[in-house]
């Protein structure tokens, strides 16, 4: 196991480097999320479909538990129980626009992840980078357990436990625990811990912290220690859950599942479960005991407990539900944490938006009105006030706006115009509005998915490590 100690030291130092001018060692914090001796049990699997383009390629490095689609490329590096999903990458002759320039791919984009160490984060959609759109980077970086990596190309940089980077290029940058950053491109910024930052250059500005007290709570990463809090405890106590369906070969379908839906072979799916028609269903999702209505999805990493979705709702990655009810077309941001009362289902109405990373752990009954937009932590109906605002106020506001400690500059019509474009977009591209001959998404696409395992050298100096494989069409 020399080789694979010898990488994951070789991928910190790198790291180091890039973040040297931030004074920041983030050996300390990934140390205790890598399981050394689990790294050479493990196999990484990839998905084989007729639709999509396929072409993978590993050298040098460890991949275990993790999954690929698509067109990806994996060199040096350490990915333990990542995701990396390809099925969004544009291909040659897709147009790419950036401030109103036009550019025509003239190769297939494709994932690329060097020298890099990413323990059960996912990477998807494409590069958003205007300077790169045929590779979609990952390089000389670092993320802890259940960070999100979207659209967001990173050159030396850190994502701490449960963090999301979105539609955002990072160079150089510290991302802490449980913040979300949609940003454009950063160069060596820090992101503080639960800062929840939407910003669109010259168009809008979204600001949410939460508090350290309420974060520690759910979230606690200390150097030397793996990440704790109720959001881990959330999370160990349906480890187990999991294991049949990555330790079993073949598992008997799940029956009443519609045609047009897509449930993955590596989701958990408990008993009183109901799926709908063009309900997507990724690998690592958990559910139990809920109505999952058409044309809703459940994300990577999402657990949907004693819950009810109408339809054409949006659970994005690393979303929970439990006791929840939404209506018809709510969105559910990643990593948020939704949790109501046994006796009393949190409800949320039609066309809401529960901003990413926003926590609602109900102490008393609570109901969301329709077309509101919720952030930040939520107990009562007195924290509802201070953590909400109407769509059609904000869409009004042109100045700053302040609800509680968020604040809003720029115009709200652009922001809320923003999110629901992006909604539909999301419901689009996951077949919610397949029709049976038009509009098929990845609910449709993701049928039939043949998965091929492939194993690292189980022992001797290689021990851990993957041979180098390249696999074509």
């Amino acid at each position: 196991m020399q080789k694979l100690e010898k990488l994951l030291e070789r991928v910190i130092r790198r790291v180091n480097i890039n973040l040297r001018g931030q004074d920041f060692d983030v050996g300390p914090f990934l140390s205790p999320c890598v399981p050394l001796r689990k790294l050479s049990r493990f196999y990484a699997f990839y998905g084989v479909t007729g639709r999509h383009p396929l072409h993978f390629h590993f050298s040098a490095s460890n991949l275990a538990g993790s999954y690929f689609l698509g067109k990806c490329r994996v060199d040096g590096s350490v990915l333990y129980k990542s995701d990396i999903r390809g099925d969004e990458l544009r291909a040659k002759g897709d147009d790419f626009h950036f401030r109103g320039i036009r550019m025509t791919l003239d190769q297939d984009e494709i994932i690329s992840i060097s020298d890099s160490l990413l323990v059960k984060t996912l990477v998807h959609n494409r590069s958003h980078d205007p300077e790169n759109p045929e590779i979609f980077l990952v390089k000389n970086s670092a993320a802890c357990p259940f960070a999100n990596i979207h659209g967001s190309p990173l050159e030396g940089s850190f994502l701490g436990a449960f963090a999301t980077v979105d539609l955002t290029t990072l160079h150089g940058c510290i991302v802490g625990p449980f913040a979300y950053v949609q940003a454009g491109e950063l160069w060596h910024d820090r992101v503080e811990p639960g800062q929840i930052w939407v910003n669109q250059e010259g168009a809008f500005d979204f600001r949410y912290r939460f508090p350290a007290e309420t974060l520690a709570e759910y979230i606690r990463v200390e150097p030397g220690r793996p990440p704790a809090g109720r959001f881990m405890e959330f999370l160990n106590a349906r480890k187990e859950d999991f294991h049949r369906v990555f330790d079993v070969v073949h598992l008997a379908p799940i029956r009443s599942v519609p045609k047009t839906a897509s449930l993955s072979r590596y989701a958990v799916i408990k008993p009183k479960t109901r799926i709908g028609a063009n309900v997507l269903v990724s690998q690592r999702a958990f559910i139990e005991n809920s109505s999952i209505g058409k044309g809703s999805n459940a994300q990577e990493n999402c657990f949907i407990i004693n819950s009810h979705l109408e339809g054409n709702d949006v659970t994005a990655h690393g979303a929970k539900l439990i006791h929840t009810r939404l209506a018809e077309k709510v969105f559910v941001g990643f990593n948020s944490f939704i949790h109501g009362l046994p006796d009393a289902p949190l409800v949320v109405g039609p066309g809401s938006i529960i901003m990413p990373h926003t926590i609602i752990d109900l102490k008393e009954p609570v109901s969301i009105p329709p077309n509101h937009l919720v952030w930040g932590f939520v107990s009562t109906p007195e924290d509802l006030r201070d953590h909400s605002i109407p769509l059609a106020t904000l869409a009004d506001s042109t100045r700053m706006t302040t609800v509680g400690t968020m604040e809003f500059t720029g115009s709200g019509a652009r922001f809320v115009a923003a999110f629901q474009n992006r909604i539909d977009h999301i419901l689009e591209s996951n077949g919610a509005y397949f029709d049976g001959r038009k509009k098929r998404g990845h609910a449709q696409k993701g049928q039939n998915i043949a998965y091929n395992i492939i194993q690292p050298y189980p022992i001797g100096a290689q021990k851990g490590i993957y041979p180098t494989i390249d696999i074509q069409p």
